[in-house]
């Protein structure tokens, strides 16, 4: 049996703040927001019934599509997403990826914990926590070079930042126990010591990437790896209270990573798939710009980031995302699984891509419902 749902109250904000249907941008309206959303996730979901998944349930790609879905399915009047979440969840036994101490595969672990809080059933949670308690007493004394499969035992490339430190928010969250917010906190700061460039505001995917350059002669920077960087640092900091120690941390390293992704933004609004060169590669990318959009609509809807700055920055990237939706829903322009920037095309989608952009999405109708529709313009 499913839960009662609270939806959001998209449609009545044109009535509640007086605005005409004919001045303002139908993109924007809220309705239509949610359509286009429906939409992308309806055609992922019927892609995996249709054909089955390229990849096992409990894997990173999947998982971060589920992380979209969690949030589209509080807001959505159907049903079918969290159905099919809890499939999942029952499919697999509610239970992580085979390798235990893996970033990548308890990345489901963030999707466990939001269904737990929604059904409070302990079988969602309980195996998870088992691993994250083996986690948290782990001596994580290890260096993050990239050698000895380093990545089985340490986040060490900065995807992890959006597979792992989630997930035991997200449990911390659900089960009102610290400490396994406390290794995420830990941890997290332990990879941006080895892997941010303080001179950029950006992280380096790996420690074999310390030294690299692009074609250009600029350091290497995937906007991918980036986007899970700054995706993840926003859903750590919604599992974060107000007064925990390390909060004002977080929100500075935050506010300048959201400065120099911005300043990134190319004239299509996107952002390419190497952000220092971005000619290499010059068309978008769909799965970085996604994972920026909704880390920056977050920023707008906590009052972290200036509206004036950084609105028409999200208004253009999500031009961009919107714009790459197939008219049957498919996605486009989502680089292939890989470390590096690659090529992509309308035809190039991926599961994480649908969850970037399902997680742009709610934080797009959050903020519009709040401050309005904007009025039509030329783009």
């Amino acid at each position: 049996m499913l839960p009662k749902k609270i939806v959001l109250p998209f449609f009545a904000v044109l009535y509640t703040l007086g605005v005409s249907a004919q001045s303002t941008d139908t993109t924007f309206q809220p309705k239509n927001i949610l359509k286009t959303m429906e939409r992308v996730a309806d055609w992922q979901i019927n892609t995996w019934k249709e054909k089955g998944s390229k990849y096992p349930k409990w894997d990173w790609t999947n998982a971060a599509c589920y992380t979209g879905m969690i949030d589209l399915s509080k807001m959505s009047k159907n049903d079918a997403y969290l159905k099919y979440l809890l499939s999942v969840g029952n499919d697999v036994n509610w239970n992580t990826g085979p390798r235990r101490t893996h970033a990548d595969d308890y990345c489901i672990g963030q999707t466990f914990a939001n269904l737990y809080m929604l059904y409070k059933d302990d079988k969602m949670i309980a195996k998870f926590r088992a691993q994250a308690d083996s986690i948290v007493t782990a001596p994580h004394t290890e260096s993050l070079e990239w050698k000895n499969r380093i990545q089985t035992r340490e986040w060490a490339w900065c995807d992890a930042m959006f597979m792992a430190p989630t997930s035991l928010s997200y449990l911390s969250t659900a089960t009102h126990d610290y400490k396994y917010l406390d290794i995420a906190t830990k941890l997290w700061w332990k990879t941006y010591d080895y892997l941010y460039d303080p001179a950029e505001h950006l992280y380096f995917r790996d420690g074999s990437y310390l030294n690299k350059k692009e074609k250009n002669g600029q350091k290497i920077f995937w906007s991918r790896g980036n986007g899970w960087v700054l995706a993840g640092l926003v859903r750590v900091l919604d599992n974060m209270p107000a007064k925990y120690p390390e909060r004002k941390k977080f929100i500075s390293l935050y506010k300048d990573m959201a400065a120099r992704i911005a300043s990134l933004q190319q004239p299509d609004g996107s952002w390419h798939a190497s952000l220092l060169d971005p000619e290499s590669f010059p068309v978008k990318e769909t799965s970085g710009t996604g994972f920026y959009t909704y880390a920056l609509l977050w920023g707008l809807n906590n009052k972290i980031l200036d509206k004036k700055t950084y609105w028409p920055v999200v208004e253009k990237a999500w031009a961009a995302l919107e714009s790459s939706v197939h008219p049957d829903g498919m996605l486009g322009y989502v680089q292939k699984v890989g470390a590096s920037p690659d090529k992509v095309d309308d035809s190039s989608t991926e599961v994480y891509g649908v969850g970037a952009f399902l997680l742009t999405g709610t934080q797009l109708c959050k903020y519009v419902e709040h401050n309005g529709v904007p009025k039509n313009k030329k783009r």
